[in-house]
């Protein structure tokens, strides 16, 4: 069958472009074969757009500071999206209009179908260049953010660097980095309130023009978020509340007791409560990438071959174009934006990992949770539908935090992470912290995003007033005496409020199926774990979300009851490990 696209087609060129659309509209389908091999050129023409875009994101990102690709990105941004956008649509509507005139015998496309409909119906145009605004938005918010950098410790640094010292044992070294942070955080909270307070009102729009009372329910239905609804996250939330926050709070008493401290402060939460150095489990990217390739080795072999797929031996991609080639940027620098994220690239079937890697614990655990993004990307880069090569995000943090968990045993060892039993079992025992304590953090973002755009026309002080009132319903028990200025400004570090709103309940329900896996892997050996995991992930998107949960075995339910039991089984083994 030929292919749709020359060879040197240009995704991100509309000159290229608006032809390719232009003959997939007026292209005569008059039957289920014909549909079929319509769907799959539309598809071919998707894959291409979405990995132009994803080239430029990346460099971007890569390089804030990098004019020529930040220019290239918001050119795109500014003046090839829009029309995409527009003949994005123009497709789904002929997708819809010939799904019901030749009918779509192959249940595959039923999901496909089913998501093109609700994009359909909540498009218009006028919404075009409001999402062309925001993604600009959060370009700056991104700038802002790669630009933070203190000079501390005799050198400069980049703020996921500084967070090597809120392991160090001295109390006073710990409160003076934590505070050199918060204040250099605070010296843009003007800037960064000033494009969420102008995000805000831009989505409230958004969603009046679609029909919507508020983003809430626009941004559900955007979402393809066909199986819950805000009433299961406030389940949720009070699920949080009454099985998670109450052990977090008992560690966190724990800790208060173990450090010999009245009260326990911001930077005492992730030092060793024993006086130990900080856990440091690599050197750099390069070592890190050698290391992650040793666990996935005693893992499993499939996973294995995927992770050394992506090359990086030097641990960072040297130019962006060249991503294809090495798909790893690993380490933490100066002009890089924050966070950690996997994007596929959807025409060469490659994934790109992003992150900040700072040579602490919590690195592993971003490099395996992405290389989980990889290998669901990798288990489904058979499925000829490039839509069904992404799953939900709430199955697709299900792939990236089982590896978190699954892992756990194999970190240890002189070429893996930890040479000691003694430092692997700690590990493995922040790891399985951490994987309770962000639940209540999850509530937190989750539950004030609810408000913010129920309530668009809020001020500044009643947003700091909801985060703390969220802070005090799911805060783990730490004082803000004094920081209190601090405190109220915290919610601007999470990125996905910029970027990706309504994206965050997600690595809850994700947690609670990665647990799920994870605990069978304990009853039923990692064996069988990995073959339900594997056969879920292979399925890509060609599912509805609950059928994706089943095919791992999992349960599709994220309320108070499965909270709760999953809450006791940690406990219990979290009472197993040494402190």
């Amino acid at each position: 069958m030929p292919q749709l696209l020359s060879p040197d087609f240009d995704p991100t060129s509309l000159s290229h472009i608006e032809p390719v659309v232009k003959e997939l509209l007026n292209r005569p389908v008059d039957g289920g074969l014909a549909f079929g091999a319509w769907v799959q050129d539309r598809s071919e023409l998707g894959a291409a757009l979405s990995e132009g875009r994803a080239r430029l994101y990346i460099a971007m990102t890569c390089n804030t500071d990098d004019q020529d690709a930040a220019k290239a990105y918001a050119s795109y941004v500014e003046q090839v999206s829009p029309r995409v956008t527009q003949l994005a649509f123009e497709l789904d509507r002929r997708l819809v209009s010939l799904s019901e005139k030749v009918g779509h015998a192959d249940p595959r496309l039923a999901v496909l179908i089913r998501n093109a409909r609700a994009d359909v119906e909540i498009f218009r145009e006028q919404n075009i260049p409001l999402e062309t605004e925001l993604s600009q938005l959060s370009q700056r918010y991104d700038e802002i953010s790669g630009a933070m950098m203190v000079s501390f410790d005799g050198s400069d640094r980049t703020l996921p660097q500084m967070a090597r010292y809120q392991e160090r044992t001295d109390r006073r070294l710990r409160e003076a980095a934590w505070h050199v942070v918060a204040e250099r955080r605070r010296r843009d909270h003007e800037a960064i309130s000033a494009v969420y307070d102008r995000m805000i009102a831009l989505r409230h729009q958004v969603a009046l023009n679609a029909g919507f009372r508020d983003y809430v329910g626009y941004a559900f239905r955007s979402m393809h978020r066909f199986d819950y609804g805000p009433d299961a996250c406030a389940r949720f939330h009070e699920g949080v509340e009454r099985a998670i926050v109450p052990i977090v709070r008992a560690l966190h008493a724990e800790r208060a007791a173990a450090l010999g401290v009245d009260e326990l402060r911001p930077w005492d939460l992730t030092v060793d409560i024993k006086g130990r150095e900080p856990l440091r489990p690599f050197s750099d990217g390069a070592d890190l990438v050698r290391r992650t390739r040793a666990v996935f080795r005693r893992l499993d072999p499939d996973l294995a071959r995927m992770f050394e797929s992506l090359g990086g031996g030097d641990g960072r991609v040297r130019r962006a174009s060249d991503a294809g080639a090495v798909c790893l940027d690993l380490d933490s620098r100066k002009g890089k934006a924050p966070g950690g994220y996997q994007y596929m690239l959807d025409r060469s079937n490659k994934p790109f990992i992003f992150m900040n890697a700072a040579g602490m614990n919590r690195d592993v655990e971003t490099m395996v949770h992405e290389a989980g993004h990889a290998f669901h990307s990798m288990l489904c880069d058979h499925e000829p539908l490039v839509e069904y090569r992404h799953s939900p995000t709430e199955f697709a943090e299900v792939a990236s935090m089982s590896m978190e968990l699954l892992t756990m045993n194999h970190l240890g060892g002189p070429d893996a992470f930890y040479a000691s039993p003694e430092d692997h079992a700690r590990a493995r025992r922040e790891q399985l912290e951490r994987a309770i304590v962000i639940l209540p953090w999850i509530a937190t973002i989750d539950a004030f995003q609810h408000w913010v755009y129920a309530n668009p026309g809020h001020t500044r002080e009643q947003r700091a007033a909801c985060w703390r009132a969220l802070d005090a319903r799911f805060g783990g028990g730490a004082s803000w005496r004094g920081l209190e200025h601090h405190r109220d400004l915290s919610w601007q570090k999470q990125l996905h409020l910029f970027s990706h709103p309504f994206y965050y309940i997600e690595y809850g329900i994700a947690q609670l199926g990665a647990l799920q896996l994870w605990l069978h892997s304990l009853e039923a050996g990692q064996a069988s774990a990995l073959e339900r995991y594997k056969r879920a992930l292979s399925l890509g998107g060609s599912r509805p979300l609950p059928d994706l949960f089943a095919a791992a075995g999992l349960r599709f339910d994220f309320g108070p009851e499965v909270l709760g039991t999953l809450a006791a089984r940690v406990q219990a083994e979290l009472k197993s490990l040494p402190a």
